[in-house]
């Protein structure tokens, strides 16, 4: 009786581990779980944290490019980053006559190739302490660490920090990030 306890205990144990585990392999984000079998615009659709996000990209026309085979890493800003922006930014860039300026802040925030947090790691090591990274829209975000987190400073001295790392995608990783970065 007491080996079948034993037993029932430790498929209890290992049962919930790997529920653990599951969980770490498709993070939350948002309320929604991030499949890594969707692409980025899938995920992101689906994450309560990022409708202003999903509503900018729509209203950039940048769907079919983040849908596209990729790989991108998209620091993908939550609606509380984009609220922390003067009051009435997101609805001014979400005009039609501002499609040119959204799409440029829009592209700063993803860059070409898959960047996991322990790539980063490495190419900020290798940079002394910083890693430039290029921005699909020609800019540059600086990358440092600093007391083990992740943070990003744009063109204009603007900080971010990534807040949930390496969500992978079929198509790249969302980094999501605390702050909207504005390139020059």
């Amino acid at each position: 009786m007491k080996k079948s306890i034993f037993t029932i205990l430790m498929a209890l144990t290992f049962g919930f581990m790997g529920v653990h585990a599951y969980a770490q392999k498709d993070p939350m984000v948002g309320g929604a779980v991030m499949y890594p079998t969707r692409n980025i615009v899938q995920n992101a659709i689906d994450s309560k944290d990022h409708t202003t996000l999903v509503a900018a990209v729509k209203a950039a026309g940048l769907v079919d490019t983040l849908e596209g085979a990729g790989p991108f890493t998209v620091f993908a800003p939550t609606n509380e980053a984009f609220d922390k922006l003067p009051a009435g930014t997101v609805d001014n860039l979400l005009k039609p006559e501002n499609k040119a300026t959204l799409v440029k802040i829009l592209t700063y925030h993803v860059v070409a190739g898959k960047i996991t947090t322990k790539a980063l790691k490495k190419m900020i090591k290798k940079g002394d302490g910083k890693a430039e990274l290029k921005t699909v829209s020609g800019g540059t975000l600086t990358a440092t660490m600093k007391g083990g987190k992740y943070m990003l400073t744009d063109e204009k001295g603007g900080m971010a920090t990534i807040t949930i790392p390496n969500v992978i995608q079929s198509n790249g990783v969302i980094q999501v990030v605390n702050a909207v970065l504005l390139p020059n």
